[in-house]
C-alpha cells in the first residue's frame, strides 16, 4: 500500500530556510513523478514543483523558481523540498503526492492519486 509522510515543517522568519521531506513506503518512489503542493487558508491548492521518475527532471512554479529545489534520496526512498529565501506568502500546508499511472501534471494535480497528510509551514514577517 502506498504511503507518503511529510515532515520538516515549522515556523521560520522571512528570508529563512526549511527542508521538507516526503518519506515513501509501499512503492519505489524514484520510478514515479513526485510533486509538492501547497494550500493556504482560503486559497486554491498550488503545485509547487515536481521531480520526474528515473531521470529526475525537475520543474517549478514561477512563484518559487530560484528559491525552492526538489531532490531525491534514493537510499531513503525520500523526496525533499529545500525552501530558501522564504516569504510570508509561502505560508501554507505543504503536501507531497505521487503519480503512478499515466499522464500527470503537477500544475493542475492531474494524475497525482496518492497524497501525504501535509505539514504546516509558517513564515513570519
Amino acid at each position: 500500500q502506498v504511503h507518503l509522510v511529510e515532515s520538516g515543517g515549522g515556523l521560520v522568519q522571512s528570508g529563512g530556510s526549511l527542508r521538507l521531506s516526503c518519506a515513501a513506503s509501499g512503492f519505489t518512489s524514484d520510478r514515479w513523478p513526485i510533486a509538492w503542493f501547497r494550500q493556504a487558508p482560503g486559497k486554491r491548492r498550488e503545485g509547487v514543483g515536481y521531480i520526474s521518475g528515473y531521470g529526475g527532471i525537475t520543474s517549478y512554479a514561477d512563484s518559487v523558481k530560484g528559491r525552492f529545489s526538489i531532490s531525491r534520496d534514493k537510499a531513503k526512498n525520500t523526496v525533499c523540498l529545500q525552501m530558501n529565501s522564504l516569504k510570508p506568502e509561502d505560508t501554507a500546508v505543504y503536501y507531497c503526492a505521487a503519480a503512478q499511472s499515466g499522464y500527470s501534471d503537477y500544475r493542475t494535480g492531474y494524475g497525482y492519486d496518492d497524497w501525504g497528510q501535509g505539514t504546516q509551514v509558517t513564515v513570519s514577517s
